[in-house]
C-alpha cells in the first residue's frame, strides 16, 4: 500500500518584543510569538499556563532568581493574534524590568521582533487581510478621535467586507454574461431575465459611495497642508494664533518679524489641518530673512491649500500680483482679506469659479469660524458620521480603476 508523502514542517522562529511604549508605567507587557511555547513559558515562570487564563507568576532568570512578578497569559495557536502560540508577560512597567524580561526571552531562544512583525505574521497566517493590517498602523498613528474610529472600522474588517460583498455581486453578473455567451442558442435571454443592466448600475452607485467614504477616510488619515502666504505685516501670524487657539507665533508691527516657518496641527470636525505660517514674501537684503523666504516658497510648493492673505485696508497691490505669478498651478487658493476691524466691516465670504475670498479679523477672531468652514469645503469633506474608512492612496487608486471599468 502506497504511503502518502508527509509535507515538511516549517520551522517558525520565536520572536519577542516589548509591547508597551518606552518609559515608566504601572504595567509593562512583553509579547512572545512562535510554536511550542509551553516549555518556553515553563522555563520563564516555572509553571505551564492554562490557555486564555491570566495567572500570577514569578518571572525568573537562568539561576531561578526572580526578575519580576506579574501575570502570564498563553494563547495557543491558531486562536491568537498572530495565529501562532503567543505568550504575554504583564509585569511592572519600568524600562529596566522590561529589558530584563526581554533579555531573558532572548536567552531562551527568541529573537527580537522586527517593527510590525507581529502584525505581519497575523497577515501571513490569515488572521488579518492587508487592509486590516494597515488599519493597525493607522489606529496607532491616528491624530484625531474620528481618525481612530475610522481606523477601527478597517481593523474590524468592515472595509474589506463591503469590498468583498460588492465583488461577489459583480461575479454573479459575470456568470450571467458567460452563460449568455456559452449558450447563444437558448431562447432565454439570461441578461434581460436577471435585470443585469439595472444591477450593474446599482453596483456602480455602490462603488461610488464606497469611494466617497474612502476619500473622506484618506483625508482623515493624512490631513490637509494649509500654508498661509502673503506680504509682511498682513496678519499671517495672528491668523495662525487664532486657528491654533494659542500664541504660537510672535506678533508685532515690525515687518519681517517671522523669519522662519512655523507649523501647528489643529483639527476641525475631526479633520487634521497642518497650518503653516511663512515669512512675509518680499525683496530683502537681510540674509536671515532671505533664508526664511526661500523656505516659505518651498512650503507653498508643497501646499494642499494656500491661504493668500492681504491687508483689507490696502487691497491687492502690484507686489501681490508678483507673488501670485509664482504660486503653483492646480493648488486651491483661498483669499483672506484681514483687518476688517479697522474698516468697521462685517465678516463675509465671496465665492467664484476662480477662487473664494473671505473678509475677517485675525486680531479679534471675527470671521475665523467662516474660514474654518470654508477650509472643510475646499478639502471636500462631507459628513458621513462615523461610517468612514481610513483608506490609503493605493485603495483609492484601485477603487477608481474599478469604477472606470
Amino acid at each position: 500500500m502506497r504511503q502518502e508523502a508527509k509535507l515538511p514542517t516549517i520551522e517558525v522562529e520565536t520572536i519577542a518584543a516589548i509591547a508597551t511604549p518606552p518609559g515608566r508605567g504601572g504595567v509593562g507587557v512583553v509579547r512572545i510569538s512562535g510554536t511550542g511555547l509551553l516549555d518556553f513559558a515553563r522555563s520563564l515562570t516555572g509553571v505551564i499556563p492554562k490557555p486564555r487564563v491570566a495567572s500570577l507568576a514569578r518571572f525568573t532568570d537562568a539561576q531561578g532568581s526572580a526578575l519580576d512578578e506579574g501575570l502570564v497569559l498563553f494563547f495557543p495557536a491558531p486562536h491568537s493574534y498572530t495565529g501562532e502560540d503567543v505568550i504575554e508577560l504583564q509585569g511592572h512597567g519600568g524600562p529596566v524590568v522590561m529589558q530584563l524580561l526581554l533579555s531573558r526571552c532572548v536567552e531562551l531562544g527568541a529573537r527580537l521582533a522586527n517593527p510590525g512583525e507581529f502584525t505581519q505574521r497575523a497577515f501571513l497566517n490569515g488572521k488579518l487581510d492587508l487592509a486590516q493590517a494597515e488599519g493597525v498602523a493607522d489606529l496607532i498613528d491616528a491624530s484625531t478621535s474620528m481618525a481612530a474610529r475610522s481606523a477601527l472600522l478597517s481593523l474590524s474588517g468592515r472595509f474589506s467586507d463591503e469590498i468583498h460583498a460588492w465583488r461577489d455581486k459583480l461575479v454573479d453578473l459575470r456568470m450571467l454574461v458567460e452563460a449568455t455567451l456559452d449558450f447563444p442558442e437558448e431562447e432565454v435571454d439570461f441578461l434581460n431575465a436577471a435585470r443585469a443592466v439595472p444591477r450593474m448600475e446599482a453596483l456602480q452607485q455602490q462603488l461610488e459611495a464606497i469611494l466617497s467614504r474612502a476619500r473622506q477616510g484618506s483625508l482623515l488619515r493624512s490631513g490637509l497642508r494649509v500654508v498661509i502666504a502673503g506680504q509682511p505685516n498682513v496678519g499671517k501670524s495672528s491668523l495662525l494664533n487664532q486657528l491654533s487657539g494659542e500664541d504660537r507665533a510672535i506678533v508685532t508691527d515690525v515687518a519681517g518679524t517671522t523669519r522662519d516657518v512655523l507649523r501647528e496641527t489643529i483639527q476641525i470636525e475631526g479633520i487634521p489641518l497642518h497650518i503653516i505660517d511663512t515669512a512675509g514674501l518680499r525683496d530683502t537684503d537681510d540674509k536671515v530673512e532671505k533664508i526664511g523666504i526661500a523656505r516659505s516658497w518651498t512650503e507653498i510648493e508643497r501646499a494642499n491649500v494656500i491661504l493668500r492673505m492681504v491687508d483689507a485696508n490696502i487691497g491687492v497691490t502690484a507686489e501681490d500680483h508678483e507673488i501670485d505669478a509664482r504660486l503653483p498651478q492646480g493648488v486651491p487658493v483661498l483669499w483672506v482679506f484681514n483687518k476688517i476691524d479697522l474698516l468697521d466691516a462685517s465678516p463675509r465670504i465671496e465665492k467664484s469659479a476662480e477662487a473664494h475670498s473671505i473678509w475677517l479679523s485675525a486680531a479679534s477672531g471675527e470671521g475665523v469660524d467662516l474660514l474654518r468652514k470654508t477650509l472643510l469645503e475646499i478639502a471636500g469633506w462631507e459628513a458621513h458620521g462615523e461610517d468612514v474608512f481610513l483608506a490609503r492612496e493605493r485603495h483609492l487608486e484601485a477603487l477608481k480603476i474599478a469604477l472606470d471599468h
